[in-house]
């Protein structure tokens, strides 16, 4: 188990479905979850797409991190919203890797795209 994995699960993320180079994580959005402003904050859904990059980039063996992420925020999510986070690797290397991370609702909006760069510092 990964330590993001534990993390996951404190915020009532699951693992929809894993493969070499691809992971999709599904989390419902909470009242506890709401910004000021009504809607989820951006941080749990950050929070949601790096989770999906890591079991996306650690998907090959070895120990990979992040090298770097980015976010765009593209309509809000609500509480109530079930989010899923699809994670799919559009380049790899020996040592690094590109990935783009799709946070879409129940309803197939996209409200968030997300793009990592992975760094693996360690062989299986």
């Amino acid at each position: 188990m990964y330590a993001n994995d534990r993390a996951s699960q404190g915020l009532g993320m699951r693992v929809v479905e894993t493969r070499p180079g691809y992971a999709k994580l599904a989390m419902l959005v909470r009242e506890d979850m709401l910004n000021g402003h009504s809607s989820c904050h951006g941080g749990f859904i950050f929070s949601l797409a790096d989770s999906a990059f890591a079991f996306s980039c650690n998907s090959h063996g070895g120990v990979v991190v992040a090298a770097a992420a980015s976010i765009d925020f593209l309509a809000p999510a609500q509480g109530g919203d079930e989010l899923t986070a699809t994670a799919v690797e559009r380049w790899r290397s020996k040592r690094n890797g590109v990935y783009e991370v799709t946070v879409a609702n129940q309803r197939g909006e996209t409200i968030a795209l997300f793009r990592g760069r992975s760094h693996q510092v360690r062989e299986p």
